[in-house]
């Protein structure tokens, strides 16, 4: 048997990118507690201070590649864009549950899809359409399930607006992954992403950072090695299977979201937030394209 027939078999990317997606949502869960001590902005902060740090030796491993000002540019907005992504989205994960917060965030492929007839200029077709609006329903369905605790939480719809505009960005930021995958290794990509996102940060610091004390510091490095690790894992496994075939295991974080967020936050799953979810994967998975694909972004 051939290697590309025996990877296409092999249970071990499988086994890899649903690793890396519990390692996401523990990094989730760990950023909890840290943007609960500090705040979103500072637990944002210092989670890519720590994640450069990390980055920098296996760039110099890759061979140090200074990229050129169109590539270099690429990389800067994509720091800015994951600065606001990762601050909206952990603003919005103290004021909701994990699962609600993971189950709306799934909306950003379906966003991606148009941001990518835009920026990209492929073609959105009435599947992707129909997809979107199943979608849409799903967040409403979600949304319309904290309008009964307004009172009781009154800073849950902030919460759903926060992670909501994090998926926004997130999308966009989907696809400049595409682009800047083509034209840099993945420890560049991490390392100059970290980089960006912490001089994007930095602007507000004097007004805003907070010093995390022994117990928050425990938190964030833990999220930053989770963070890595799984960067690593997803990486292995999308080099070895389809992306068609791994991308259905990204629905695995609301399951790992719902477990972590029971045992650390004692966070009950609500009806509104299962049914959502469940129109979100599926105008996802009605999105996702059947044919065959080449894993060509790593």
């Amino acid at each position: 048997m051939s290697h590309s027939a025996h990877s296409r078999h092999s249970i071990a990317p499988f086994v890899a990118i649903a690793v890396s997606i519990a390692f996401y949502s523990v990094m989730d869960g760990a950023m909890k507690f840290a943007s609960l001590a500090l705040g979103a902005y500072s637990a944002t902060f210092w989670r890519n201070v720590l994640g450069a740090g990390m980055a920098l030796p296996l760039w110099l491993k890759e061979g140090a590649r200074r990229p050129d000002w169109p590539l270099l540019k690429l990389h800067l907005l994509r720091g800015f864009l994951s600065a606001g992504v990762a601050t909206s989205f952990f603003y919005g994960l103290i004021r909701l549950p994990m699962a609600e917060a993971i189950a709306i965030s799934f909306i950003a492929p379906l966003i991606a899809l148009f941001l990518a007839a835009l920026l990209l200029k492929e073609k959105v077709g009435r599947q992707a359409i129909g997809a979107s609006v199943l979608g849409l329903a799903g967040v409403l369905v979600i949304a319309l399930g904290r309008v009964g605790e307004a009172n009781a939480h009154p800073e849950a719809t902030l919460g759903v607006v926060a992670v909501l505009a994090s998926a926004c960005l997130y999308a966009w930021n989907l696809v400049l992954q595409r682009q800047q995958a083509l034209l840099a290794k993945p420890a560049e990509v991490a390392l100059f992403q970290c980089l960006g996102a912490t001089l994007t940060l930095v602007v507000v610091a004097p007004w805003l950072l907070v010093i995390p004390d022994t117990e928050a510091w425990v938190s964030v490095s833990i999220s930053a090695v989770l963070a890595i690790g799984a960067l690593m894992l997803g990486s292995w496994a999308y080099a070895r299977a389809e992306t068609q075939a791994l991308v259905p295991f990204e629905y695995t974080a609301f399951l790992w979201a719902a477990l972590f967020g029971w045992i650390a936050f004692n966070e009950a799953v609500t009806m509104p937030t299962v049914l959502g979810s469940a129109l979100i994967v599926a105008g996802c998975w009605i999105a996702a394209p059947r044919k065959r694909t080449e894993q060509t972004a790593l």
